[in-house]
């Protein structure tokens, strides 16, 4: 065999050497990713799935695109006086619940929206783009927002029942935790997620027969 042909079929072997371990450490990467995805997302994972009818390979897809449109996202503060507005205007909502149960949800929908817009989310009414941005920073909160909208949504004109006022009370609570996790001062993903867990913890969100208590 000549010089020339060994020179050929060596450089053969390595092009298909390389293209096997690319391929090999796509499957890897995949993998890696998911579990990185799952540990990220957490129940918000769960929901991406579900979206999907179980397929993760798209649910995957979806939240990696997420992380790469917002995953660099920086919070802005919030200035003194605007924490103290949003804070009273949270408080009074949760007191307008005994008597509107209806506008009070609005409210709440209305103001998560609005703060989320002040700490540098998306804003200006893109609700889909604003709560996937929120899932990306806050993933074990984010669904507290995504239900108040929709309990805020479904009562538009329908007669209110007993189970529409349990459904809108159960959506206030869930939602204060991402309300607190926005009021708090921590920067990114990690800080912001743990001060408005323990807020959360600390602060009485519970339900009572009248309405929603107060933090």
């Amino acid at each position: 065999m000549s010089t020339v042909m060994i020179i050929i079929l060596i450089a053969v072997v390595v092009v298909i050497a390389a293209a096997v371990l690319a391929v090999l450490n796509r499957g890897r990467l995949s993998a890696g990713g998911g579990q990185s995805l799952k540990r990220r997302f957490g129940p918000e994972y769960d929901h991406a799935v579900a979206r999907h009818d179980g397929d993760t390979k798209a649910a995957e897809r979806e939240l990696g695109e997420r992380v790469k449109r917002h995953g660099d996202l920086r919070t802005r503060p919030l200035e003194p006086a605007a924490r103290e507005q949003f804070s009273v205007r949270w408080n009074l909502a949760q007191e307008r619940f005994v008597d509107s149960p209806r506008q009070a949800v609005a409210e709440a929908d209305h103001l998560i929206s609005e703060l989320a817009g002040a700490r540098g989310f998306p804003a200006d009414g893109h609700y889909e783009e604003q709560i996937d941005a929120l899932s990306v920073h806050h993933a074990h909160h984010v669904h507290g927002y995504r239900r108040v909208h929709r309990a805020a949504l479904a009562t538009t004109g329908v007669e209110e029942t007993a189970a529409d006022t349990e459904e809108m009370r159960a959506a206030m609570v869930e939602a204060r935790a991402l309300f607190d996790a926005l009021m708090a001062e921590g920067h990114g993903h990690h800080s912001t997620a743990r001060s408005g867990k323990h807020l959360t913890e600390k602060r009485s969100t519970g339900i009572t027969r009248r309405g929603v208590q107060h933090g």
